[in-house]
């Protein structure tokens, strides 16, 4: 009985790691590039927390293989340049959509 209880937890544990290949979503092809794209979107977010002339709060990053998607608002055009320069900073970006909107 305990063999086969370790068994199905066995079978059970290789299916469910084989099936989170699956669960990738967002157009990646690989589970590795989507733990990229996180790592990449929690370090700009994080550098623009870190920079005083950034509204984190007010800027939305996502990425995809690697591109950075920046949306949201700014106070000015300097803070959308600076915001872009940031993310463009950042190892593992490939390109930079700045889609911040500069409010008057």
């Amino acid at each position: 009985m305990i063999m086969r209880t370790t068994l199905a937890a066995a079978v059970t544990a290789v299916a469910l790691l084989t099936a989170s290949g699956c669960a990738v979503t967002r157009g990646q092809e690989t589970v590795g590039a989507y733990i990229d794209d996180t790592a990449i979107t929690t370090a700009v977010k994080a550098r623009f927390a870190e920079n005083k002339e950034v509204a984190a709060t007010s800027i939305s990053v996502e990425t995809l293989n690697g591109t950075v998607m920046l949306s949201g608002f700014a106070k000015n055009a300097t803070e959308k340049s600076m915001a872009e320069t940031i993310a463009r900073g950042v190892k593992g970006v490939k390109e930079v959509k700045n889609e911040i909107t500069v409010r008057p």
